[in-house]
């Protein structure tokens, strides 16, 4: 059932459900954690959908999590953008583009509206405008374009944890070579000094060891 909850859902990762993303919350309504009137980009038909495939009663949107509205999408003014790349790192679909002191543009077809960009913008350069009239909840959101807003968030998970490994790996490369010689690697030439390091060190990698041996030890 989770599986069909999370069809059902706009994929839009917004948060406003009170879950990191669509998933948690179609989890959390399979487990009999959640209500099925969190989503505001669903709306009431969202919630039909929800209520279909659980039984559960239709019921009000809850005000608490938001309205349902428009579909949106952002822009970036450039008279103010920074280029400071935080709306880049907040954004779930990678629907922003640019570099660090470099203009960010908003590719609107991969923006999901959910606004996770304004609050870590210092500078209050992205602007929300709605784009699909008066049509809201899935009247303004496609199967389509769900579909292509999952794929994305899936995609850039996939590569935040491929970086993530990859950082790690790097980080205990240079560990490991470090504990090798250590003198010639140090500043210091206190043996006692040299012995406190090694020590971090050798903890540093024996937690490494056991993050990989339980992986799911950090979630």
């Amino acid at each position: 059932m989770q599986a069909q909850l999370l069809d059902a859902l706009p994929q839009t990762q917004c948060t406003r459900c009170g879950y990191p993303d669509c998933a948690d919350y179609a989890g959390a309504i399979a487990h009999g954690d959640a209500p099925i009137n969190q989503c505001p980009p669903g709306g009431a038909e969202g919630i039909a959908r929800l209520a279909a495939i659980t039984g559960d009663p239709v019921i009000p949107l809850n005000p608490e999590f938001g309205r349902e509205g428009p579909r949106t999408v952002v822009f970036i003014d450039e008279n103010w953008c920074i280029g400071c790349t935080l709306c880049i790192k907040a954004c779930p679909t990678d629907a922003i583009i640019g570099a660090n002191k470099l203009m960010h543009t908003v590719i609107e077809s991969h923006c999901t509206g959910c606004e996770l960009c304004l609050p870590v913008c210092p500078v209050d350069c992205i602007l929300v405008e709605p784009v699909s009239g008066e049509r809201t909840g899935w009247d303004a959101w496609s199967p389509e374009e769900a579909t292509k807003a999952r794929q994305r968030y899936e995609n850039r998970q996939l590569r935040q944890s491929r970086e993530s490994e990859e950082h790690a790996l790097a980080l205990e490369a240079k560990a490991r070579m470090k504990l090798a010689d250590l003198p010639a690697h140090s500043q210091h030439t206190d043996p006692a000094v040299l012995d406190k390091k090694r020590a971090v060190i050798e903890a540093a990698l024996a937690r490494a060891r056991a993050r990989k041996a339980t992986p799911d030890a950090g979630h």
